[in-house]
């Protein structure tokens, strides 16, 4: 028997990178997987890789930063696949800039994107996590939230954030059985590293930089991040709960 043989899974930004190496993997090892994404065709492919490996996906178009639009995925999933018993909160975006270049319009996207939809999934989740005192939550963060990240000041923020946010709930929701954990990924070969690289104007050079800084001697790649997610959410880890795991090549090291 798999692991997560009659799980129902929930991964948002599972269009490409870490959520759809998170989906891939969730479905390799049993889950019936909902890959949400505001990208309805990138969610789809990630689908279509699951189905062809023998997995059971369904794909949900969802901007998260819409409660309405969280709402009525949620309702979609859980009439497709059943009762929510994993919700990992994935999807993110950032820019790379120092603050006082920053406008106000940006923070409001970067605080809508990764703190604020990382919210409207949580309350939208987690009454049912509560009524059936089970669940499993694994939020995904940064390095920058543990030990900040020059160019990333108000992403640092919302994914500190998390981490502050992930341990509240994490006591608050014991007593029900759910357990709340963050992973926080260091610089990973994305979609979103890559735009990340583009705005340092030097792209070459700062993936480099990174590469030198890291104890591993690489930049990570989408495929390291599962295994650290799904221990999050697994029996493995029932007696975990509030904890922060980086996995991120050695690039902060903390206790």
């Amino acid at each position: 028997m798999a692991r997560f043989d009659g799980k129902v899974v929930v991964i948002t930004g599972a269009g490409g990178g870490i959520g759809g190496a998170t989906a891939r993997r969730f479905a390799a090892e049993g889950a019936r997987v909902a890959v949400l994404d505001r990208d309805l065709a990138a969610a789809e492919r990630t689908v279509v890789a699951i189905a062809q490996a023998g997995g059971r996906a369904v794909a949900q178009a969802c901007d998260i930063t819409q409660r309405p639009q969280v709402d009525a995925a949620l309702a979609a999933v859980t009439a497709a696949l059943g009762p929510v018993d994993v919700l990992v909160n994935n999807a993110g975006w950032d820019v790379f800039a120092p603050f006082l270049k920053t406008q106000p319009e940006q923070w409001e996207r970067l605080i809508a994107i990764n703190l604020t939809g990382a919210l409207h999934m949580h309350h939208a989740v987690l009454p049912g996590m509560v009524e059936r005192r089970a669940g499993r939550v694994v939020n995904i963060a940064s390095d920058a939230a543990r030990v900040g990240s020059s160019g990333e000041a108000v992403y640092a923020a919302c994914k500190g954030g998390i981490v502050a946010f992930s341990k509240t709930l994490a006591r608050e929701h014991a007593r029900h059985g759910i357990t709340v954990n963050v992973v926080c990924p260091g610089p990973t070969d994305t979609a979103l590293f890559a735009d990340y690289k583009l705005g340092a104007g030097n792209p070459e050079k700062l993936e480099e930089a990174f590469r030198r800084s890291i104890p591993l001697g690489r930049i990570g790649r989408p495929d390291d991040l599962p295994g650290a997610i799904l221990f999050f959410a697994s029996d493995d880890a029932a007696y975990v709960t509030g904890q922060v795991l980086s996995v991120s090549g050695g690039l902060t090291m903390n206790g």
